[in-house]
């Protein structure tokens, strides 16, 4: 399978300059591109009875070098794969605006998630050396995937001692705050654990994760940890004139603050997916409605902090990694609601109660732990996937 690998760059002065002008490129490849669409949109409602054909990636990146490469000099001095994936992804986020799954595409603003996409040749050259197109040869910070960790690629060297290499088609290389950073994919053997144990996962805000067999994971919760202090940092930077030195200064300690939450979050999600998957040979979770739960004001900052979307998207890979079966039981399965004892299920659970009393055997046990216990039970009750253990 396929597997992403994601690590800190360790750059110069000139190579700064060199990823800047990429992102630069990207982005302005990006709002021209979304500029033109919208036009052509528009053009489009408001006459109906001769519509223009919305352009595809490739029409789009054909008037771009007729355009604007030729009108813009500066487009050469970067890879030729840059302003194409750009508007390869622009396309894409139409095509999701198109189905209903997402938003209107916005334009790009220069310091706010840059990024950028190069197709070519990537080889690893060291253990912490990255050759790319046009840009060179890069430094990481940590040890880059060897040729032992990958599959159907290039000899072992390890016997040899020679540097060991690792051939992908394409990378992309983005900015937080002040740091940049390198990511590619990979292939990788799944590994089977052999584990047959089923462990129903109930995963809430007060308690990150609440698992049937009676272990309890807290949540990192850093955005409440680090909220006043974030607070305090953007007060301070309110009347700071925009563009000066110090407004620079100011954006990047915010923004490091926010990678700071993010990070911490991130590391508490992949150690517990990671433990899920390794141990257990079946996971059982909900299929929670987030967006419907962020609607409620009250719960939405500690919703968000926990990062429910998350968790579904680490597990459902490391599953896969692992040979671990997942199983997602349906939204309206009454997991809280009924008794891991006998079965009886209450009429009405407010969120205030959280331990679980049974009016028809007199069972007491704690909310979560109760739904968790639930969720490991319709496994073998109600057979969701053929095949697994029972």
């Amino acid at each position: 399978m396929l597997l992403g690998f994601k690590t800190e760059l360790k750059l110069n002065n000139q190579q700064r300059i060199a990823l800047i002008k990429h992102c630069g490129v990207a982005r302005h490849a990006w709002n021209w591109g979304l500029a033109l669409t919208k036009q052509i949109l528009d053009h489009n409602k408001a006459n109906p009875d001769s519509k223009i054909k919305f352009p595809t990636a490739i029409e789009l990146h054909k008037w771009l070098v007729a355009l604007v490469k030729s009108e813009n000099e500066w487009y050469y001095e970067c890879s030729k794969s840059t302003p194409q994936q750009a508007l390869m992804a622009l396309r894409e986020s139409w095509k999701r605006c198109f189905n209903k799954t997402a938003g209107v595409p916005k334009f790009k603003k220069k310091g706010k998630r840059d990024s950028f996409t190069l197709e070519g040749t990537v080889k690893i050259l060291s253990c912490n050396k990255i050759q790319v197109p046009v840009i060179g040869v890069l430094k990481t910070y940590e040890r880059l995937p060897q040729v032992s960790q990958c599959v159907g690629r290039v000899p072992r060297l390890e016997a040899t001692g020679e540097p060991a290499r690792v051939l992908t088609k394409s990378a992309t290389i983005s900015r937080q705050a002040d740091r940049w950073f390198l990511s590619f994919r990979f292939d990788v053997e799944t590994q089977n654990s052999g584990n047959t144990d089923i462990v129903g996962v109930d995963i809430g805000v007060k308690n990150l994760a609440t698992l049937s067999t009676g272990q309890v994971i807290l949540g990192a919760k850093s955005y409440k940890k680090y909220e006043s202090k974030l607070s305090r940092m953007q007060w301070l930077n309110r009347h700071k004139i925009i563009g000066s030195v110090n407004w620079k200064r100011a954006q990047i300690a915010v923004a490091r603050l926010h990678r700071k939450i993010a990070n911490i979050r991130k590391d508490t999600l992949h150690k517990l997916t990671t433990l899920l998957a390794k141990n257990h040979g079946v996971i059982v979770i909900e299929d929670l409605n987030v967006a419907g739960m962020l609607a409620n004001h009250k719960l939405a900052a500690s919703i968000a902090d926990m990062s429910f979307f998350e968790f579904r998207r680490q597990l459902t890979y490391k599953c896969e990694l692992y040979g671990s079966k997942l199983v997602v039981v349906d939204r309206w399965f009454p997991s809280s609601k009924t008794c891991s004892n006998c079965g009886t299920k209450k009429e009405t659970l407010t969120l205030n109660e959280r331990v679980f009393e049974c009016g028809h055997c007199g069972f007491v046990i704690d909310r979560d732990l109760n739904a968790a216990i639930n969720l490991s039970h319709c496994v073998g009750e109600r057979k969701l996937q053929e095949g697994l253990p029972t």
